[in-house]
């Protein structure tokens, strides 16, 4: 990209008036979510349960998907607002299954207004799915692609809805590997696993952004920050070569707790300050500029690029029409 296309780009950046110190309750004081339905996905703990506590709080009627049920409807309760018409509730849902997924999908009924895709693994040893799929690219993106398109319907039905894609700074160190998505061939690298991910991420909300605009489906991705206490990094220790990249050097983005780094989904989720603002990329509660190499922050030109975008659906549909569970 050229330094006047940078320029041009820059200088259209969409804008709020929160940044990265914001909270989540902070970006929606004063929107009122009442009659509003949304679905957060990994919300048992970390930024995930953060943004349906907020959502709640602030009137709307949220479902947190859960792989364990009775560990989900203990947070559900926890979380939920004590008074007001806000209201969380747990249902069973596991994106390394399928089967999970579809049934998740088929149990759904009305519109839906909100859907956070937040659930993820980083960085973890190498495990496969039933369909011998990478488990960070089919948590990350397979599972929440079939869910989102599975409720493309409701979603449409809402007229005016949101789809929000928890992606990371990460999604910089790495293109999605086309000719070997699964590791079939590569030798396996937990953070080049990763930094695919969320590459797909991001290339999921350019096209669905595209092919759902008529819907009046408005797709967003983003970085949330650096989160201090989230059970996402779990696996980092048993990793020993862990890269210099992920950490080092890096000035430029700061760590936040977890009511920041659940700012920005529920901005992209709620906020009346982007509605009709789809098919970007968001971190520090700002559409976020072109990356700059040795600067951890910014959207790579491989995830926002239309034809990869284009291409990953493709790959994605015809991923789960093989699948047994979905075919």
């Amino acid at each position: 990209m050229t330094a006047f296309l940078e320029q041009l780009v820059t200088d259209h950046l969409i804008t709020t008036p929160f940044g990265a110190q914001t909270t989540a309750a902070e970006v929606v004081t004063g929107v009122d979510l009442t009659g509003r339905r949304a679905v957060v996905t990994g919300a048992a703990s970390g930024i995930g349960r953060e943004t349906a506590r907020v959502l709640a709080a602030a009137g709307a009627e949220v479902v947190i998907g859960v792989r364990d049920l009775a560990a989900g409807a203990d947070v559900a309760q926890e979380i939920a607002p004590r008074s007001g018409p806000g209201s969380v509730h747990a249902t069973l849902l596991d994106l390394t299954d399928q089967a999970s997924v579809r049934s998740f999908v088929e149990a759904w009924q009305g519109p839906l207004h909100m859907l956070v895709l937040n659930a993820g693994v980083m960085a973890s040893p190498l495990e496969r799915t039933k369909e011998g799929w990478e488990l960070q690219f089919a948590t990350n993106h397979l599972g929440h692609f079939a869910l989102a398109t599975g409720l493309h319907d409701a979603l449409a039905s809402a007229r005016g809805s949101r789809v929000v894609a928890v992606s990371s700074v990460g999604h910089v160190n790495g293109d999605v590997l086309f000719d070997d998505i699964n590791f079939d061939r590569h030798p396996y690298d937990p953070w080049a696993a990763y930094s695919q991910s969320k590459t797909a991420n991001v290339l999921f909300a350019v096209e669905a952004s595209r092919r759902w605009a008529s819907d009046l489906i408005a797709v967003n991705a983003l970085n949330p920050g650096r989160i201090t206490t989230t059970r996402l990094g779990r696996h980092i220790g048993d990793i020993s070569n862990s890269p210099a990249t992920f950490e080092a050097g890096s000035t430029d983005v700061s760590w936040k707790d977890i009511q920041q780094g659940a700012a920005t989904s529920v901005l992209l989720a709620a906020s009346p300050l982007v509605e009709g603002v789809s098919g970007r990329y968001f971190e520090d509660c700002n559409e976020a500029a072109p990356h700059q190499p040795g600067i951890r922050r910014g959207v790579a030109a491989h995830a926002v690029d239309p034809e990869r975008a284009a291409l990953l659906w493709q790959v994605s549909i015809d991923m789960l029409a093989a699948s047994p569970t979905t075919a």
